[in-house]
């Protein structure tokens, strides 16, 4: 197989139907991705689907091109990441301002800050996807599927060989993914496998766990990450589970609590609470805390070792466009949008966002104190939203798009609105309502969809440069899906508003449905609130923050000492202490499964044909996986069945759980044997 694109006689790239193709797919992606996130808080990253659709759909039409594929992958992916916006903006309603989801005043917070999300990632990419080496899994993979669905430019025996073995991987794989997570939805397996326990009282006493989401999506992503990534990951899987979690849990700890007046959600649970109870509660309220803690310093330092980079990327976007202005033709590859566009799409943005914040305040206490309002989120916008887009295209590229926690990054955003608007209260002296909350949520909003924008345009914006597509038609996609997602998160959200309600919204039209999770946004919410009235546990987030600036010393010592063959990425444990436990440890496992099948084709002669085919084996993984999800989100979407596939039932007496850990081992371990003798053959 190639490592180039195949080669044409005519670029066929921004084009109409691959526009309209890829609106289309960015509602569907758009709509199930809402409406998953809302009932269990997770999303799918839909950049691969959509490429596979693509290719599949574009066929039927003659010249279609490479190019053309990645148009509408991006248009689709794009759209389907600003479903992430429902990680907050739900905040409204629980907190009772909203009764619904006003549909003009949502789709503009959505368009005006996925814009921003765009314009600001432009001037990173030379940083953060050309230069800064970055293993981007997503992008990488999705170059890769993209590469194996069109002709090779390279018409050998041997390249049209591997091309075609790559297609029979990448398909095979998917097959494998799509079957065991459609036997999990079935309950004939679990789809993840848990254990938890208390310890002896010579350790503490205190509770802990582990398992590990039985997905092979996480495990393809594991592979593309790495093992330097994934062990850091499980350094702060460890912080969490067998440190943090068993103090937190101990009587010790809570007796002592008790005696020194320090809150304790431990001390608040039943005597003799089981287990899982007892440590899934410690983690979610006060140890994801912590990790939000180890996540700011460590975006924090990242910001700061990015600032050199970022800034001589702003300079190559101005000499790119003093070269454009000179008559001077820029290589077609390295063609953004002119900085002068880029500059005016943002103030025009933020112009909206002034009209939008400005109208907000009209009729609320708010009213008096609204130029000091407009400007001050004006001003933290540009600031924390340009900060957070070089965070999390950084987060994008180490960990993958799926896998990035912006919801950490907008944790830490809300609790800066929420610091700034008690500022407002006290120049200002307006009373604490909640107006005050609400204007944070909004500003916060706004922010969150430069965040999940702009993790989700590096991650394009690097399959991409893999196939040589025309960054600033790429960029004019970017923004097509923006406009394409935003236009469709309003009607979902409030359907399912209506339907089933959220906490502490209004009723809900269906009598006695549970009201829906939205784990995040009821968070977020939670932290504004604390915030503002007082009750945030700033002694969590400051621990975090004193772990993360000794991780931070770790990894630079570590680097120092073995001259860079060993890091120690801060965001990466960091992250390996907010994620579930399950999530992280299956890309840990991933990534150890990567490095041993490298290792293991190493010194054969076929080594290089070997680890192109682990590449394509975990793309397929994750196609496979993601194609499932979305077709499962539409059936859950049309029939309102939380378990349109089940065969089993709840109660069942069928080992679920062991039996679908003994499959997966297998099938890990016979997918691998196969990719080695494919590439032995070709």
């Amino acid at each position: 197989m190639t490592d180039s694109p195949p080669s044409t006689g005519k670029r066929i790239e921004l084009t109409i139907r691959a526009l309209i193709l890829g609106c289309l797919l960015a509602a569907v992606f758009t709509a199930a991705n809402t409406y998953l996130g809302l009932k269990v808080g997770l999303t799918f990253a839909s950049a691969i689907p959509a490429a596979v659709i693509s290719m599949a759909l574009l066929r039927a039409f003659k010249g279609s091109t490479i190019w053309e594929n990645m148009t509408v992958q991006t248009v689709a992916s794009v759209g389907g990441a600003m479903s992430s916006i429902i990680f907050v903006l739900p905040g409204l309603v629980m907190i009772g301002w909203w009764m619904n989801f006003p549909f003009w005043e949502s789709v503009m917070i959505c368009i005006l800050g996925g814009v921003l999300g765009v314009t600001f990632s432009i001037p990173l990419r030379r940083t953060l996807v050309v230069q800064a080496g970055l293993p981007y899994p997503e992008g990488v993979a999705a170059a890769e599927v993209l590469k194996v669905g069109s002709p090779g430019a390279d018409e050998s025996e041997s390249a049209v060989r591997e091309n075609r073995s790559g297609l029979v991987v990448v398909v095979g794989a998917a097959i494998a993914s799509t079957f065991f997570a459609f036997l999990a939805s079935a309950r004939v397996f679990a789809a993840e496998t848990t254990a938890f326990l208390r310890l002896p009282a010579a350790l503490g006493g205190g509770a802990t766990g582990v398992g590990f989401s039985m997905q092979f999506a996480l495990l393809g992503a594991g592979h593309l990450i790495g093992l330097a990534v994934g062990l850091t990951q499980l350094f702060g899987l460890v912080l969490a589970w067998l440190i943090f979690v068993p103090i937190l849990t101990s009587p010790e700890f809570v007796a002592w609590a008790a005696a020194h007046g320090v809150p304790s959600i431990a001390a608040s649970l039943p005597a003799g609470a089981p287990a899982e109870e007892l440590a899934m509660t410690v983690w979610a309220r006060e140890v994801r805390f912590i990790g939000a803690g180890v996540i700011g310093v460590a975006a924090l330092w990242t910001l700061f070792k990015l600032a050199k980079p970022l800034v001589a990327g702003l300079a190559s976007a101005l000499a790119a466009q003093e070269k454009r202005a000179h008559g001077e033709v820029l290589d077609r590859t390295e063609q953004d949008i002119p900085i002068k566009i880029v500059g005016l799409l943002s103030v025009a943005a933020l112009v909206g966002i002034g009209v939008l914040l400005a109208l907000f305040t009209q009729g609320t206490t708010l009213a008096a104190s609204a130029p000091i309002l407009v400007i001050g989120g004006l001003i933290y916008v540009v600031v924390i939203g340009f900060a957070v887009a070089a965070i999390c295209g950084y987060m994008a590229g180490l960990i993958g798009s799926s896998n990035s926690p912006v919801s950490g990054v907008g944790i830490l955003a809300i609790v800066i609105a929420s610091l700034l608007m008690l500022g407002v209260m006290a120049i200002a002296g307006v009373p604490a309502d909640p107006s005050i909350i609400a204007f944070a949520l909004i500003v916060t909003s706004i922010v969150f969809a430069v965040a999940v924008i702009s993790n989700d345009n590096l991650q394009d914006l690097k399959t991409g440069q893999l196939v040589e597509a025309t960054p600033w038609r790429q960029q004019t996609a970017l923004l097509v899906g923006v406009v394409a997602g935003a236009l469709v998160i309003p009607f979902v959200l409030d359907m399912m508003n209506q339907a089933f309600g959220f906490e502490g919204g209004p009723p809900a039209i269906v009598e006695g449905a549970q009201t829906l999770a939205a784990p995040q946004a009821t968070l977020i919410s939670a932290l504004a609130k604390g915030v503002i009235s007082g009750d945030l546990r700033w002694d969590l987030i400051g621990i975090g923050a004193a772990v993360g600036v000794l991780v931070i010393i770790l990894d630079v010592v570590l680097q120092r000492a073995t001259k860079g063959r060993i890091k120690l990425p801060p965001l990466a444990a960091g992250i390996g202490v907010y994620l579930p436990a399950a999530v992280t440890t299956m890309l840990v496992i991933g990534a150890v499964c990567g490095a041993a099948y490298e290792k293991w084709i190493a010194k054969t002669r076929f080594a290089d044909v070997g680890r192109r085919m682990g590449v394509l084996l975990a793309s397929g993984l994750i196609v496979g996986e993601s194609l499932f999800g979305v077709f499962t989100a539409a059936v859950i979407v049309s029939t309102r069945n939380e378990a349109p596939f089940a065969l089993l039932s709840k109660d069942t007496m069928w080992p679920a759980m062991w039996a679908g850990v003994a499959v997966f081992a297998v099938l890990t371990f016979a997918l691998y044997s196969w990719i080695r003798r494919r590439s032995a053959q070709v």
